[in-house]
């Protein structure tokens, strides 16, 4: 069975470090400049190069977004960027733009190049065109499905392809966003601002009766104008493998950390499980459950599985988890049976606390019976935002894993 990288999102070094913590094979970050999350806090090139270094000794690979539509006031620096990535050691380049694609190749030749999906490919000849060119990979446009992928898989087999298999989907054509443009007014959505108009709730009011508000009231769901729905596919790992898509790619450089480690985490287990049943993987609920815990829209599988699985929410703009997030786990536990948590949300001694890790104890629970500052004083409400506290617990947990309720 042909290996499936889950490929992860990072906005900055704590999100990387969680990222390869929960179990990505490979994350993908932008820098300072040339990267469409410029809201995101992104890395500096120093942080690249620490990125880079601190990946590879886990085996996990960095691939930097330079997927910006460029001008030409952007090449000279862009030029310069090429050549640093390449001397830092990044394992591939996401470009858009063909004249970045072909500057890539000329200043940086050997630098791996990835075309992004704001490229909007959406055809086995397009695909081939780009394989033709020296590209080792194509992430494919939003709006495909996995015959339409098994097609292009078919005719460009040397060609490795990249799906989204998590998280937002644009309402424009695979990102391609003029709303936000319109409604920025001081920045270009195209390089890197984008401000996510389409996920914004809106009502509409009737500007000659003096601003009243007027329902939309073409069925009984609501008056969501823009509003898309997440995108979920943890029960359809094996027929993206089956259709040839060789990485798994989750959406979310501006997501929480915990966001990211639940749902890096969930994907994980699915992968994992799916290499050794096969298809019955998903006869195990836990994996789609654990996508429940976090942040969400409604779910869809869009353009997947054929046609358009109503990917507009109708329903509030976004779900609350089902379960919060209260602390991280900054040491785990020592000779003395306690382990140091930075707290974010309020809890209380005797609080029942679920454990999030990649390791065998997940899902446990620790019931809190002991709880000090650091030093030493027992506390019986934890409701300091970043307060180190010491938990006392039977149970192992190590620095990283998060605990929620």
């Amino acid at each position: 069975m042909k290996k499936l990288e889950l490929l992860a999102p990072a906005g900055n070094f704590s999100k990387l470090k969680t990222a390869v913590y929960y179990g990505a094979d490979a994350v993908y970050l932008g820098g300072k400049n040339f990267s469409l999350r410029a809201f995101s806090d992104n890395f500096s090139d120093e942080e690249i190069v620490e990125a880079v270094k601190f990946a590879h000794e886990k085996n996990v690979k960095i691939y930097v977004t330079v997927n910006i539509f460029a001008r030409n006031s952007d090449f000279e620096k862009a030029a310069e960027y090429f050549r640093f990535l390449k001397k830092a050691g990044v394992d591939a380049v996401l470009i858009t733009d063909v004249g970045l694609i072909s500057l890539c190749r000329q200043v940086a030749p050997g630098l791996k190049i990835h075309l992004s999906t704001q490229a909007n490919t959406l055809n086995k000849y397009a695909v081939k065109f780009w394989g033709d060119l020296g590209l080792e990979r194509v992430v494919l446009a939003r709006e495909l499905s996995l015959s339409d992928i098994k097609e292009i898989s078919d005719f460009c087999p040397e060609t490795q392809l990249e799906a989204f298999v998590h998280g937002a989907m644009c309402i424009s054509y695979s990102g391609r966003c003029l709303l936000s443009n319109y409604f920025n007014g001081r920045g270009d959505a195209n390089r890197g601002e984008c401000v996510q108009a389409c996920r914004w709730q809106y009502e509409l009011r009737e500007k000659s009766k003096g601003g009243e508000f007027f329902g939309i009231e073409e069925d009984e769901r609501g008056s969501y104008i823009l509003n898309s729905k997440d995108l979920n596919m943890i029960d359809h790992i094996d027929e993206m493998s089956d259709a040839g898509v060789c990485s798994l790619k989750i959406e979310g450089r501006m997501k929480s950390e915990y966001y990211l480690a639940t749902v890096i985490n969930a994907y994980r287990r699915a992968i994992d499980s799916f290499y050794k049943i096969g298809d019955k993987y998903k006869e195990n609920r836990m994996f789609y459950d654990e996508l429940l815990k976090t942040n969400h829209r409604v779910f869809t599988t869009a353009y997947m599985l054929g046609g358009n699985d109503e990917t507009v929410n109708y329903s509030d703009s976004q779900s609350a988890g089902e379960k919060q997030f209260v602390a991280n786990v900054i040491e785990g536990t020592n000779d003395e049976g306690y382990f140091v948590v930075e707290m974010r949300n309020r809890f209380k001694k005797s609080d029942a606390l679920e454990l999030l890790t990649p390791n065998d104890n997940f899902n446990s629970v620790i019931v809190v019976d002991k709880m000090t500052d650091e030093d030493g004083n027992e506390i019986e409400d934890a409701k300091l935002v970043q307060q180190k506290l010491r938990i006392y617990s039977d149970i192992k947990v190590s620095a990283g894993d998060i605990l929620r309720k």
